[in-house]
């Protein structure tokens, strides 16, 4: 048996229905502060982000090639590079402050590990066009909202926030030369609080109260209702263009005590793309780690399938009466699968309990001389008589 390319998924319906349920809330949480939706091909030159994104990432971890016109071609590993790109070549013409998200796949060579896969799918949601902390408190505020949609508890997660510009300052203070201050940011990155930095960094960065910056955005966020917020200047975020606030929303939960997601400010990456510079705000959220969360946090509700009712004709002569009225309680909004192949009434009821379909009904002459119905429960074996004319209201 053929097996799926390794860290990557198939999605079954049931799995289907979990993506789709996180993706609504995701969805709801981003429209309802005016998030407009747009897309671009998975397919990006490859030159989008050489010196632009991180090196561990262009180098080790994309699915890089050459196409037959000699190219090289990468699938997209993250998204910020091509919104960047897009902004960039209509600025004249959109209207800011921009507000634009997506939720489309990525793709990034690395190894299969609980909340990482190769291929997974993420929300992105970012802010052009306003340089101020208004801008950073909207944005955290959104992936508070998203959490929340989720069904998450303040206590369920905390929001860890630093800045790349106090970084850059406890740098200068620590006499961090600039040609090294990208490694010591990579290992920041990935060993945080962990990692063996100089003892001047460590200094310069446990001197945080004397970047006003911080108190500020704690204020806002707490008139916003946020109170779940930590300063923790170790976060660093692995991308280069990061210029201004960075932040991570961590899982508080002891059996996935981790970080989830995040983002930051990213001032002059549109720049970077032939235009003047766009001040933006943004962050990114993947399916893997929700469904992780979800589960962990026993978040996940039971998602039945989008059928409602399963119609079996009473004979098989009864199969084009049974469409038909089929067809008419789809006009009302109800979603309706009629049986096929099996004879018998049994059979019809065994398909529809492995279907998942929550409701069965059988369709034929009598019923339609009578006018009435009998609707069963699949999982509770209950039966009501129905008017076929309620029979969408009681669904």
């Amino acid at each position: 048996m053929i097996e799926p390319y390794k860290g990557v998924r198939d999605f079954y319906p049931e799995d289907q229905r979990i993506q789709n349920y996180i993706f609504a809330a995701m969805r709801r949480a981003v429209e309802s502060f005016g998030y407009e939706e747009y897309n671009a091909s998975i397919l990006e030159s490859t030159e989008l982000y050489t010196a632009k994104t991180s090196e561990e990432i262009i180098k080790e971890q994309t699915y890089t090639f050459t196409d037959r016109g000699e190219r090289s071609v990468t699938l997209r590993p993250e998204m910020t590079p091509t919104v960047a790109r897009m902004v960039a070549a209509r600025k004249r013409e959109l209207g800011f402050p921009l507000r634009w998200y997506c939720i489309q796949n990525f793709f990034r060579y690395e190894r299969p590990q609980r909340g990482r896969l190769r291929e997974f799918w993420q929300l992105n949601a970012d802010l052009f066009g306003v340089s101020g902390t208004e801008a950073d408190v909207e944005v955290i505020t959104l992936a508070y909202r998203v959490m929340k949609e989720l069904g998450a508890s303040d206590t369920d997660f905390s929001i860890r926030i630093a800045s790349r510009e106090f970084l850059d300052f406890a740098y200068d203070a620590a006499g961090i030369a600039k040609e090294k201050r990208q490694e010591m940011t990579r290992m920041l990155d990935s060993k945080g609080k962990d990692a063996e930095l100089p003892t001047e960094l460590l200094n310069a960065l446990s001197k945080s109260e004397t970047f006003g910056y911080f108190e500020k955005l704690q204020h806002s966020l707490r008139e916003r209702g946020i109170t779940n917020v930590v300063i923790d200047v170790t976060i660093a975020r692995g991308f280069d263009y990061y210029t201004g606030v960075i932040f991570e929303v961590f899982d508080t939960n002891s059996a996935n005590k981790r970080s989830m997601f995040g983002g930051g400010r990213y001032d002059n990456l549109v720049g970077q793309y032939g235009s003047e510079s766009v001040p933006a705000v943004g962050f990114a959220m993947g399916d893997v780690i929700a469904r992780d969360f979800l589960e962990t946090h026993d978040l996940l509700p039971t998602l039945p399938p989008t059928t409602k009712l399963y119609l079996a004709p009473a004979s098989e002569k009864d199969f084009a009466e049974a469409a038909a009225f089929a067809d008419s309680l789809r006009t009302e909004g109800v979603n309706v699968a009629v049986g096929m192949k099996h004879e018998k009434i049994a059979d019809h009821i065994k398909a529809a309990l492995k279907l998942g379909i929550p409701h069965f009904a059988v369709y034929g002459e009598k019923e339609k001389q009578s006018g009435m119905i009998t609707l069963k429960n699949i999982k509770t074996a209950e039966e009501k008589n129905v008017a076929l004319t309620d029979l969408p209201s009681a669904l």
